[in-house]
C-alpha cells in the first residue's frame, strides 16, 4: 500500500453501529503517537448517523420501545465504562434531548424541540427524534475527523466485498468502488427471503389479485395501499403491529381522548380500515411499566447475580440454560412477584404476609433443589396455602395467556381481549406497585445479565438453540420488549370503537380457493373466521444470513469470504445458526474453509450466533461489559484496525 494514501477503512452501514465504529476509531486514534493517517469511507444509501431504520423522513407516530434515558452511541467517558479512550464527540440521547428542549443547540427543527420538551427521561421518543440525534452525532464526528482523518460518505449500497492484492474492493450499486485495507460490516436489518408459508401466501395473492405485504421495516411500507373502510388482516402483535396501528388510525386523522375509569376513547376519522389482528399467543406484547428508570428502582436480584452465575464457570464447564441459569432467575422472578404482592395487597395473603415471605425465602434459598421443575413444584405447593389460585404466578404460562381456553364466539374472544388489555394498561400505570410488572422487571434485569454471560461461547450450543432461543427468548420478548404504556390503552380504545378486532391464538392464514380472498381463523375461537383482500405481516424481515437477500451478504457467502456459523443441534448434528461465523472479539469473519478473514469485521445483527439481543441499543452510563457491550465491540474493532494500520506494511 502507498502510505501516502493513508490506511483505508470502509464502514458498510451508517446507522448506530457504524457510527459507533467511526467514533471509536477517532477516539482511539487520539491516544496514539504513531501518527496513523486514516481514510474512513462510510457507505450507506441512507443518511449517515440515522441510517435506514432511524431515518428522519418517516412518521413521527413510530415510537421507540426504550425510554429516553436508555440509548446512546457514544460512551459516557467515566472511569466505570471500561474503555481507555473517552468519547471523541457527542453525548447520550437523554443529555442531547435535554439540550434540545432547553434550546441550547442550534439548527433544531421546531417539531423536534416540541417533542423533546414534551418528553421526560422516562418518556418514549419517536424514531424520528432518535434519528435526529444520530445525525447530530455523525455531524459532530465528521467535524472531529477533519483534524485527524479523511472522511468520505458514499450514498450508495455496497453490493460486494471482493478480496484484492492490497486489501479489499467494495463495489457499490452506483458503479463506484472503494479500496480498503479493512472493512467493517455494520449493516443492521437487511432483506430476507420469505419462509415457505409466506411465499405461498404471496404467490396465491398474485394469482387471485390480492394484496400481500411481506415482513418489512414499517417506515418502508406504503400504508396508503390499504383503503379506508376495508378489512386488513394483520399477522403479528409485536412492535411492528403498533406502528401499523398508529399509522392507520392517528395517521389518518383519528384522535384519542381521556374517558371514564382512566381509559382512552377513540374518535374515528372515517378513513380507517378494519384491522383484524392475530398472533401465536393471541395477545400483543405486554406494555412497558410506567417507571422513572429503565428497570424498577426497588428491584434487586438476589439469586441470579454476576457472582452466582460466575460461580457456574468456576470448574471450567460451560453451563446450560434450563438447568443452570433459569432456576436462579426463576427464583428472583417469583420472589419479586410475591414480595410485591405482599407489599401492595397484604389482604391477598392468608395469614401474616411477612411470615409467608419468610417461608418462601427459606424455600427459595434451598441449594439442594437445583432443577427449576423440582423447585417449582415445592413453591407451588407452599404458595397454594397462602395465595388464592387467581393470584398465583406461573411464569412460563405467561407466554400463553389463553392457553387451552376455548371461546364460543368471536364476540366472547373480543370481550376477553378487552379485559386483558385493560388489566395490562392498569398494571403499567401502577408501575412498581404492580406485582406482575415487577416480576417482568426481574425477567428484564435477568435478560441483561444473560446477554452479558452467554456472549462468545458462554452457553452450550444446544442450550443456546433449544433453550435460550427456543423457549426463553419468545417468553421474555413478549413480556419485557413491549411497547410504551399508552399503546395498550390505545389498542383497547380502538377495539371498543370497532376499529380493531382479534383473530385468536394460533391463527391460521390461507387463501380461500372459492372466494379468492385471504382467510384468518383460530382453532380456539368458534365462528371467528375473517376474510379480506389485504394481509400484512407485521414483523421485521428474518435475521438469518442463510436467507438473506442482501446482495453484499449473498456474494460474501458465494465468494467464500464468510459462512454461517454451525452449532450443535438438539439431536447432536450440526445446525446452521442465524448469524455469521466469526472469531472472538474483534469479530473477524471466518471464511468458507474455516480460516480467519483478516481485516474484515462484523458488528450488529449478523453477530446473532455469538451474541444474544444484538438489536438492543447500548445503555447510557452502563458498563461496556454489560449494558453498553456494543460500544466495547466497536472499540475492539477500532483498536484492532489501528494496530494493523501501525504495522510495518499497514497489516500484520
Amino acid at each position: 500500500m502507498d502510505r501516502r494514501d493513508g490506511y483505508r477503512v470502509a464502514i458498510v452501514g451508517a446507522g448506530p453501529r457504524g457510527t459507533s465504529v467511526l467514533e471509536r476509531l477517532l477516539a482511539n486514534q487520539r491516544l496514539r503517537a504513531d501518527g496513523t493517517d486514516l481514510q474512513i469511507h462510510v457507505i450507506d444509501p441512507y443518511p449517515p448517523g440515522s441510517g435506514h431504520v432511524w431515518r428522519q423522513d418517516q412518521s413521527r407516530l413510530f415510537l421507540m420501545n426504550t425510554p429516553s434515558l436508555f440509548p446512546t452511541v457514544v460512551p459516557a467517558g467515566n472511569s466505570g465504562d471500561g474503555l481507555e479512550a473517552g468519547p471523541a464527540a457527542g453525548m447520550s440521547f437523554e443529555v442531547w434531548r435535554q439540550a434540545v428542549a432547553a434550546g441550547r443547540l442550534d439548527g433544531v427543527e421546531p417539531a423536534d424541540r416540541r417533542e423533546a420538551a414534551a418528553l421526560g427521561p422516562a418518556g418514549f421518543p419517536s424514531r424520528v427524534l432518535y434519528g435526529r440525534y444520530l445525525a447530530w452525532i455523525f455531524t459532530r464526528l465528521a467535524a472531529e475527523a477533519a483534524g485527524q482523518a479523511r472522511l468520505y460518505v458514499h450514498s450508495a449500497d455496497a453490493v460486494r466485498v471482493a478480496a484484492a492484492a492490497d486489501g479489499y474492493q467494495v463495489l457499490l450499486a452506483d458503479g463506484g468502488t472503494v479500496a480498503a485495507d479493512a472493512v467493517v460490516l455494520a449493516m443492521g436489518h437487511v432483506p430476507a427471503a420469505l419462509n415457505a408459508e409466506q411465499q405461498d401466501l404471496q404467490d396465491q395473492a398474485a394469482r387471485h389479485g390480492l394484496h400481500y405485504l411481506p415482513p418489512n421495516i414499517p417506515g418502508d411500507v406504503d400504508w396508503s395501499r390499504i383503503p379506508a373502510g376495508r378489512t386488513v388482516l394483520v399477522r403479528g402483535l409485536g412492535l411492528n403491529f403498533f406502528d401499523l396501528m398508529a399509522q392507520l388510525t392517528e395517521g389518518r386523522g383519528g384522535r384519542f381522548h381521556p374517558a371514564a375509569q382512566g381509559r382512552l376513547a377513540y374518535q374515528p376519522s372515517g378513513q380507517e380500515p378494519l384491522i383484524v389482528a392475530g398472533s401465536r399467543r393471541g395477545t400483543p406484547y405486554r406494555a412497558k411499566a410506567a417507571l422513572e428508570s429503565y428497570l424498577p428502582a426497588s428491584l434487586s436480584l438476589q439469586y441470579f447475580t454476576r457472582s452466582t452465575a460466575g460461580a457456574l464457570y468456576a470448574d471450567g464447564v460451560v453451563p446450560g440454560f434450563d438447568y443452570d441459569f433459569w432456576p436462579l432467575l426463576h427464583r428472583d422472578v417469583l420472589r419479586t412477584y410475591y414480595g410485591t404482592l405482599a407489599r401492595v395487597e397484604p389482604g391477598t395473603i392468608k395469614g401474616h404476609p411477612l411470615l409467608f415471605l419468610k417461608g418462601l425465602d427459606e424455600l427459595l434459598a434451598l441449594k439442594s433443589v437445583r432443577g427449576s421443575r423440582a423447585l417449582l413444584d415445592r413453591v407451588r405447593a407452599y404458595v397454594a396455602g397462602f395465595v388464592p389460585p387467581e393470584r398465583q404466578l406461573d411464569v412460563e404460562a405467561l407466554a400463553r395467556p389463553f392457553g387451552g381456553r376455548n371461546f364460543a364466539s368471536a364476540a366472547e374472544y373480543q370481550a376477553a381481549m378487552l379485559e386483558y388489555l385493560d388489566a395490562d394498561a392498569a398494571g403499567s400505570a401502577r408501575g412498581e406497585d404492580d406485582p406482575l410488572k415487577m416480576a417482568i422487571g426481574a425477567l428484564n434485569a435477568g435478560r441483561s445479565l444473560i446477554k452479558e454471560l452467554v456472549a462468545d461461547g458462554g452457553l452450550t450450543e444446544e442450550a443456546w438453540q433449544s433453550e435460550l432461543r427456543g423457549w426463553f427468548e419468545p417468553l421474555v420478548e413478549g413480556l419485557a420488549s413491549g411497547p410504551p404504556p399508552q399503546r395498550i390503552s390505545q389498542l383497547a380504545a380502538l377495539a371498543r370503537a370497532g376499529v380493531v378486532e382479534f383473530v385468536g391464538p394460533d391463527p391460521q392464514y390461507s387463501v380461500d380457493p372459492e372466494s379468492g380472498r385471504f382467510r384468518a381463523s383460530s382453532p380456539w375461537v368458534a365462528g371467528g373466521e375473517h376474510e379480506a383482500a389485504f394481509l400484512v405481516e407485521a414483523m421485521m424481515p428474518a435475521n438469518r444470513v442463510g436467507r438473506t437477500l442482501s446482495p453484499l451478504l449473498r456474494r460474501l457467502l458465494e465468494d467464500g469470504l464468510g459462512r454461517p456459523r454451525l452449532m450443535l443441534g438438539v439431536e447432536g448434528g450440526p445446525v446452521e445458526s442465524s448469524g455469521l461465523d466469526v472469531t472472538r472479539p474483534p469479530y473477524r469473519l471466518v471464511d468458507a474453509s474455516g480460516r480467519v478473514t483478516e481485516g474484515l469485521y462484523v458488528l450488529g445483527l449478523q453477530l446473532s450466533s455469538v451474541q444474544w439481543g444484538t438489536s438492543i441499543a447500548a445503555e447510557a452510563g452502563a458498563s461496556v461489559h454489560g449494558g453498553a457491550r456494543t460500544l466495547k465491540d466497536a472499540d475492539d474493532i477500532a483498536r484492532d484496525i489501528l494496530d494493523r494500520a501501525a504495522g510495518p506494511a499497514g497489516r500484520p
